[in-house]
């Protein structure tokens, strides 16, 4: 397994941070694949996945490209640089650092992608950078930027819901949650980052990023020894904004949409975010959650400046008792790190 030593003035120091182009990154992976996860990113494919393979189709050496860069078991660096993770940056400020990657250096880490030698033509290209951009540009602008404000609102919900495990079990239990059966606290000061047979790497003294991305995938990168990043696919139950199916018997107790409201709140939400993957108004979803915490189903507290709402134990066994999701239940997941 691939672990990284971690000491705890780096952990202390650890953050969750938003990248628009680990993100695009996340969704060039999927429409390469061609699979999704659920019905909301099967959707997402459907629309766009033949546009992807016509630009591709028009670029025969981005495709080829594309190809090398997604590597079975190791991506090309210049195609998932490390976010600087001091603010957050806008795409093009991102993209930057792909660009900024010279001819040979690509050449070379195709090679570690591939796994071997890089084929013509694109060992002789000396413009893989630039069409590696332009290519992550043209899946930011067609397919993630017309719902980065929806996109946002999950990876924030996703972050909330981490601070707030983190508050309640700590580092272990908040990285153990990562990316269950793939990313766990070992104890001393080693995280386990994938299941693949890696050399241990040391990250002390480096700042420690954890990256979300919608999409089932996820990957590792560093910059020297001082920036090292987890990007991870977050909660399922998030990222599918259908959401978790309302059983039959709970909606009709409680009315379909308050109990579209309740299923959720297995991950503490806040209301924006309710709003967000509900689809209700938020004077709907206020109504809804007023009505819940007064008949003790759910429970109101605070992390930073945001007001979250998660099952209290009576919730949690009212829904248990008309079937998932349950405590326990698995929350999704993807291909791994």
């Amino acid at each position: 397994m691939g672990w990284w030593r971690i000491g705890t003035d780096t952990l202390a120091g650890s953050s969750f941070v938003l990248s628009p182009l680990a993100e695009t990154v996340a969704s060039l992976k999927t429409l390469h694949a061609a699979a999704a996860s659920h019905p909301g990113e099967r959707a997402w494919l459907s629309r766009h996945l033949p546009a992807y393979r016509e630009r591709l189709a028009a670029e025969p050496l981005d495709a080829l490209l594309v190809r090398a860069a997604i590597g079975p078991t190791w991506n090309a660096d210049f195609l998932t640089p490390t976010p600087l993770g001091d603010r957050e940056r806008s795409f093009e400020e991102e993209v930057e650092a792909v660009l900024a990657t010279g001819p040979a250096d690509a050449v070379d880490q195709l090679a570690v992608a591939i796994g071997g030698p890089v084929p013509e033509p694109l060992r002789s290209a000396r413009d893989l950078p630039q069409r590696l951009a332009g290519v992550l540009g043209w899946v930011w602008r067609e397919t993630v930027r017309p719902e980065w404000a929806r996109r946002r609102r999950i990876l924030e919900a996703d972050v909330l819901a981490r601070t707030a495990l983190l508050s309640r079990g700590g580092w272990a239990a908040a990285l153990d949650e990562l990316y269950p059966g793939r990313t766990r606290w070992l104890g001393d000061g080693r995280l386990q980052v994938n299941t693949r047979d890696h050399p241990p790497r040391s990250v002390d003294g480096g700042r420690l990023l954890f990256v979300p991305v919608t999409p089932a995938t996820g990957w590792v990168s560093w910059e020297g020894t001082e920036r090292y990043a987890v990007v991870y696919a977050c909660a399922g139950a998030l990222a599918d904004t259908a959401g978790p199916a309302v059983p039959e018997a709970l909606g009709a107790l409680l009315g379909t949409a308050r109990a579209g409201v309740l299923v959720r709140l297995r991950t503490p939400l806040s209301t924006s975010q309710l709003v967000a993957l509900t689809g209700q108004g938020l004077g709907s979803v206020g109504r809804h959650l007023r009505v819940l915490l007064d008949a003790g189903l759910v429970r109101r507290g605070r992390a930073g400046r945001s007001v979250l709402y998660e099952w209290t134990e009576a919730g949690a066994v009212l829904v248990a008792a008309q079937g998932d999701p349950r405590p326990g239940a698995p929350r999704g997941g993807g291909r791994s790190l």
